[in-house]
């Protein structure tokens, strides 16, 4: 009988060490991951629309909605943008509905048109570069006019 105690103490004190290393090992886990989180949002790029961006656009001014440039920018977003973009969701870049509640136009129109420059001098653009993976931009070789366009399109997003 004796031995037996013995046998039972002996496995509650073992079953309690384990139990005492797994919390320290799951706070441990935890700790990391809020750690990781925390870098990961600090990453995330700021919103400035006082920020115009680095290239030729210093003044873009937006009156009513023309339909037609609507219409050009919308073909040329779709042939230029949309292996990387898509309206409404993240995919290689940022999603760009509602883009102007985050960049201004002249800023928006300076990436188009610019964006080697940007990725390298900009804050935001560098941010936005460590947020998607250190995946740059193409220049795409935009015109002014297409890049207008495809600035008119994304206010209809």
């Amino acid at each position: 009988m004796n031995r037996i105690a013995v046998a039972l103490l002996a496995l509650l004190i073992s079953s309690c060490g384990e139990t005492e290393n797994k919390k320290k090992d799951f706070e441990y886990k935890r700790t990391q991951q809020e750690e990781k989180k925390t870098a990961v949002e600090t990453d995330k790029a700021p919103i400035d629309l006082s920020n115009k961006g680095i290239g030729p656009i210093d003044s873009v001014d937006f009156g009513a909605l023309d339909d037609a440039l609507v219409a050009t920018g919308a073909e040329a977003f779709k042939q230029k943008c949309t292996a990387c973009h898509y309206p409404n969701r993240k995919l290689i870049g940022p999603a760009m509905s509602g883009i102007y509640e985050r960049r201004s136009p002249e800023w928006v129109m300076n990436m188009l048109l610019n964006p080697t420059q940007m990725l390298k001098e900009d804050p935001i653009a560098i941010a936005l570069l460590k947020e998607y993976n250190n995946i740059q931009m193409l220049n795409q070789n935009l015109s002014q006019e297409e890049a207008r366009a495809i600035a008119e399109y994304l206010r209809t997003l």
